[in-house]
């Protein structure tokens, strides 16, 4: 498990999956979809338990020039702030490695109890799996 300091917050858009964890990569196609794949977008899972339930997001940021807050898709902002993180190499073959890590991390006791779990997909086939730290924590 590592730190990340994020310098900068990042405002995303998202399409909620319709169940977890199994609605998860239909929820991305449908993201994919509707907005195309450009280099410039960050694309993440975004997920956190809310009434007994985890909600997932497939989220993206905006490319330079785009308004995405008006086409109905949720708004989650990442706030800058330090992160630990653990990376999950080749997602694609080992999808279960995500699900692994973010187990880790949330069981951490340095992370924000009001943060929640993001898998931030980058080049490479690579997913940084990702939970904000506590202020106070984030030193340690």
């Amino acid at each position: 498990m590592q730190i990340l300091q994020l310098p900068e917050s990042m405002l995303t858009y998202g399409l909620a999956a319709d169940t977890f964890p199994e609605g998860i990569q239909q929820a991305h196609e449908r993201l994919h979809r509707l907005l195309p794949v450009h280099k410039q977008r960050n694309y993440f899972g975004l997920s956190w338990p809310y009434d007994g339930q985890i909600i997932y997001l497939a989220a993206t940021t905006a490319v330079a020039g785009e308004d995405l807050a008006t086409g109905g898709l949720q708004v989650k902002e990442i706030t800058a702030g330090a992160y630990l993180y653990i990376d999950v190499p080749f997602y694609n073959q080992h999808p279960e490695q995500i699900g692994i890590a973010i187990r880790k991390l949330i069981a951490d006791e340095r992370i924000d109890p009001a943060g929640f779990c993001i898998e931030w997909y980058l080049d490479g086939g690579l997913c940084r799996c990702m939970v904000r730290m506590q202020e106070a924590t984030a030193h340690i």
